[in-house]
């Protein structure tokens, strides 16, 4: 019988916005939801057709990039933080009626509530380049950057067999370095 030990985090990966707070992200992804995530920001940047220069870009399409970024982020949140991260409040009569982490949930129960209730941001205002660092970094959490636990995947191709034939000259160290590598396992 086999036996296999496999790291699994139960603590918060924590992303310290400095006097902003701190950002708490789950421990671990399952199944499709960081690709799926993942997917709505790559094709809202699709949208932008490779345009670098934010003065030539489509607001809304922009918009719609920066929205998808903090809707991946705030799903990856543990849920104190997601509130934090991304809040849309409805207001009638100058009471706060109800809130969503979604713009669109939002206009739906301000429209429901009638002409005079409206909608407010009260999401966390992040710098833009936090907010792609912010990607940046989940992305090597979950999406399987160096910050993963080390485990072999039997789904690996073996690493290609070295070029050449190994040389016979001593090191620089006069003593033996030779180790075995990936291709001799």
């Amino acid at each position: 019988m086999a036996t296999k030990d496999f790291a699994v985090r139960t603590e918060p990966h924590v992303a310290n916005l400095g006097a902003l707070g701190e950002l708490h992200f789950i421990p671990e992804v399952f199944g499709d939801e960081f690709l799926d995530g993942y997917t709505q920001v790559q094709a809202a940047q699709a949208a932008l057709s490779g345009e670098e220069d934010l003065t030539k870009m489509d607001p809304e399409a922009l918009r719609d990039v920066y929205g998808s970024m903090r809707g991946f982020l705030s799903r990856l949140m543990t849920p104190e933080s997601a509130e934090r991260f991304l809040r849309f409040e409805v207001v009638k009569a100058g009471k706060v009626v109800d809130h969503y982490r979604t713009r669109e949930e939002a206009d739906a129960k301000a429209a429901e509530l009638g002409p005079t209730a409206r909608v407010e941001d009260k999401s966390l205002r992040v710098p833009d380049r936090v907010l792609i660092e912010l990607l940046e970094w989940t992305t090597e959490l979950y999406g399987g950057g160096n910050d993963r636990p080390t485990t072999p995947s039997s789904g690996s191709s073996r690493a290609s067999r070295r070029a050449g034939t190994p040389g016979k000259a001593p090191s620089r160290s006069k003593v033996s370095t030779r180790t075995a590598g990936r291709s001799a396992r």
